[in-house]
């Protein structure tokens, strides 16, 4: 598929102009999805998965390994095949999560445990994380296998992490830090790292592919749990208040609680740690958020993520793939209001 350049300077949102320029790439990404979704003796494995990936989502993550790759060079088939690994090990980590968190709904669609069962959200993941091993093992690169198989280790850990810590008020912004680096960010630097190193890329741009996906998933995920508070509905596809009615400690409430006084501490420990939430309780956790300006200074944390991701490009060779993820960078707190 050929683009013209004014196409992809067309298109209004970075993501987008990413989307064009790695369109061919992409297809050929969801044609090895397809293919790798299937099940001979077990159909429910790709009604579950069509259900959770027909849902929409962008495809950051494959897209990123994509344009790695081609930023330094590559020219073989296998950034493909690391492509689809990781939206394999990104599908299964959404199917484990809603079980998790009792989710009903993703993406404005109704969760796959929801339609079907835990059990089969479970199990599909499982299968899909074994799928994505088989794919990571084809390119036949330790390095790259190294890494992927890393990232879904450091995943688990971060989910677990987060089990313990979520509603425990002595978690700090350091063990919040290692949650988001397990949970998100942790899969979008491995697939960033894997793109330079399937091209043979030397090691300072290695690092720099690293650094930039690292610092993205981190600016990311705050921007997520920033919008849990400030977002708009129709777009974040949740309601405000959602992490605080399931009692989780994200970053505005974890400085909160850091420059809480007596009283307010007891107002998160109640709602938080013991769960005794009442009408009117959310207004007071914003309003205490408000009071300690923790909203912004939350907000400043994921800009200065986003500022880390862009100064990591400047070690990458001039491209106009640079310049879209560069571009992307500011557009993941650009959600921000």
């Amino acid at each position: 598929m050929s683009l013209d350049r004014a196409d992809v300077k067309a298109a209004t949102k970075p993501h987008e102009q990413l989307a064009l320029h790695l369109a061919s790439g992409m297809e050929a990404v969801n044609t090895v999805i397809a293919q790798r979704m299937a099940s001979e003796h077990a159909p429910r494995i790709p009604q579950v998965t069509a259900h959770l990936v027909g849902a929409g989502g962008k495809r950051l993550r494959p897209m990123l390994t994509l344009a790695a790759a081609e930023l330094c060079g590559y020219h073989g088939p296998y950034h493909v095949h690391l492509a689809a690994t990781v939206e394999f090990i990104h599908t299964a980590t959404l199917l484990h999560d809603d079980v998790v968190d009792e989710s009903a709904q993703r993406r404005g669609r109704p969760t796959a445990n929801l339609l079907w069962d835990n059990k089969s959200s479970v199990l599909v993941g499982d299968y899909l994380f074994a799928r994505a091993f088989q794919l990571m093992v084809e390119p036949g690169n330790l390095r790259v296998l190294e890494i992927l198989s890393n990232a879904a280790a450091t995943i688990a850990e971060g989910e677990v992490l987060q089990l313990t810590a979520a509603q425990d008020l002595r978690t700090d912004e350091a063990v919040y830090l290692k949650v988001v680096r397990g949970k998100t960010a942790a899969l979008f630097s491995a697939a960033t790292e894997a793109g330079g190193v399937i091209a043979e890329a030397d090691a300072t741009q290695v690092q720099a592919l690293y650094d930039y996906g690292d610092a993205l998933g981190i600016a990311f995920q705050i921007v997520d749990d920033l919008l849990d508070y400030e977002g708009d509905p129709k777009q974040t596809g949740k309601n405000i208040g959602d992490d605080f009615r399931e009692r989780k400690l994200t970053l505005p409430v974890i400085k909160a609680v850091a420059l809480a006084d007596t009283e307010e501490r007891a107002f998160w420990t109640r709602t938080i740690e013991k769960g005794d939430q009442r009408e009117g309780d959310l207004d007071h956790a914003m309003a205490l958020m408000q009071r300690h300006g923790t909203l912004d200074a939350t907000r400043i944390d994921a800009l200065g993520w986003a500022d880390r991701a862009k100064a990591a490009m400047q070690a990458l060779p001039d491209h106009p793939l640079r310049q879209m993820l560069t571009e992307l960078a500011d557009y993941v707190v650009a959600r921000l209001k």
